[in-house]
């Protein structure tokens, strides 16, 4: 009895056994069958959510990532005025690569000493870096990562876009970089940025590209790649570097007050610069002669549009290539040379870009039609020698530079005088009293500005008296306001 008793438990425990077994078949195969080809997510082979390190990438780059040292005789203007050629200006929400040269004030005569980054881009010895890092450079030397030294000279630099280039003497030590794609760059990839912050050689960092085409106001062309590498102070100038170890951007600029918000020029933009750097030490860029604006919502509306794209165009400087083609004003350009406008910020730079005398086909929409107008394509005329900016530490809160001259034939003035705002920190003097960026400043206390400098020696003379009065022109309105430095 008891045997048949033990027998049938032993039955029974075994067909709970294999019901188990089955059931857990049951769910290994219904797994399975989740990532048919029906269903499965396919991750790009190129793509590591998590790489397992960067060692390697590492050291494939740091041999053509370099150390910039430059130093500046400046002479101290006064009353807070420094002399720091940034474009971002000195006081501004995106921080400064190069960081600070002295706190407090310096004496009349010194030398500013500033340390960035770059990377060698040939083996005869170009080197791209930031206009910031070497604009008005008196004496420059680039160490290797390998510890050689070298002087340097500036062979083009370009404001606008914030680049340079830089020359040494040719070594059988120098390794070129790789140069990539941004184009194929992906919100999400993992990028390294690579630099000298604070001066320490040679620094690897990590992380994602956060956005691209980013615009932060720094230019007429910004189009940064942002990321969460971190960056900071003596970044400006080296690689951000994609996983296949080719530099996708060069580091420019920060975001003071955060943290994990750095910028990058897109290596491709970089492409175009830097042949005509190399060989005229400036840039020639192409000109349509039309002031636009952004097309909103209601903008978009009122105009008539299905959607909301396009370059508005506020104004057409007479006598230019887009007046002579028959562009009006309130035309929404839609198309240009066959490339979609989709925002008003990809004109400028689609014109730019664009072979001066080169003949293209604009596609615009007016009253509700669409036109075509075909444009021979103009020079934009630019100074080589870009005046510095100076803002004011004590009271007005603002960055001025000298009148570009297609702001001046915009705005129909006979020459170039006065100066124009780039930046206006904000809570300052200058804010309370409603200055804007992109006020031409043609007075200060109903005196005549005729640049950079005599703006400064007026507003100095203005500051003793502690009332600054400036007459400034906004667009085709003419006003005065009054400043009450702090």
């Amino acid at each position: 009895m008891e045997q048949k008793k033990h027998f049938k438990n032993t039955i029974i425990t075994l067909l709970m056994v294999g019901a188990l077994v089955g059931f857990g078949y049951g769910v290994s195969t219904a797994v399975k069958h989740t990532t048919t080809p029906n269903t499965t997510v396919v991750m790009n082979s190129d793509i590591s959510m998590v790489p397992a390190n960067f060692s390697e990438l590492a050291e494939k780059v740091r041999s053509g990532v370099v150390n910039v040292q430059v130093v500046k005789k400046v002479k101290n203007i006064g009353f807070g005025f420094r002399q720091f050629g940034n474009p971002f200006g000195e006081k501004n929400p995106f921080g400064d690569f190069f960081g600070p040269f002295f706190e407090g004030n310096p004496p009349r005569d010194f030398e500013q000493r500033g340390v960035g980054s770059g990377f060698i881009m040939s083996r005869d010895g170009y080197i791209l870096t930031n206009n910031h890092v070497v604009e008005d450079a008196d004496q420059i030397k680039v160490k290797l990562a390998n510890g050689k030294e070298f002087g340097g000279k500036i062979v083009g630099r370009d404001p606008k876009t914030d680049l340079a280039l830089i020359k040494i003497s040719s070594s059988s030590d120098l390794q070129p970089l790789t140069l990539g794609n941004s184009d194929e760059l992906k919100v999400g990839s993992w990028v390294v940025a690579v630099g000298s912050p604070f001066g320490l050689e040679q620094t690897v960092t990590a992380g994602i590209v956060s956005a691209k085409g980013r615009v932060i106001g720094s230019g007429p062309y910004d189009n940064f790649i942002q990321t969460d590498a971190s960056i900071n102070p003596g970044n400006s100038g080296g690689p951000l570097i994609n996983m296949k170890g080719e530099v996708v951007g060069i580091n420019t600029a920060i975001i003071a007050s955060g943290q994990g918000i750095g910028f990058a020029i897109p290596i491709n933009m970089a492409k175009e610069i830097a042949p005509q750097l190399q060989e005229k030490g400036h840039v020639t860029r192409g000109w349509l002669g039309v002031s636009i604006q952004e097309v909103t919502p209601e903008l978009a509306k009122s105009f008539g549009l299905k959607e909301k794209k396009g370059a508005l165009v506020a104004q057409v400087v007479s006598g230019s290539p887009a007046g002579k083609a028959g562009i009006e004003q309130g035309d929404v350009i839609v198309e240009f040379d066959g490339k979609e406008i989709t925002d008003s910020k990809d004109l400028p730079r689609m014109v730019a870009s664009t072979p001066v005398g080169k003949a293209v086909t604009i596609q615009l929409i007016r009253n509700g039609k669409v036109l075509d107008r075909q444009v021979k394509v103009g020079e934009m005329e630019e100074k080589v020698e870009v005046a510095k900016t100076h803002s004011t530490k004590k009271s007005l809160g603002i960055t001025v530079q000298n009148v570009p001259p297609e702001m001046a034939r915009g705005l129909g003035l006979k020459k170039e005088t006065g100066v124009v705002v780039t930046l206006v920190e904000p809570g300052s003097p200058a804010a309370d009293a409603g200055i804007q960026t992109g006020d031409v400043i043609h007075e200060v206390n109903r005196k005549p500005v005729k640049n950079v400098e005599d703006f400064v020696q007026k507003v100095e003379k203005a500051l003793d008296q502690n009332n600054v009065l400036l007459f400034l022109q906004r667009g085709q309105t003419n006003l005065f306001a009054a400043i009450t430095p702090k």
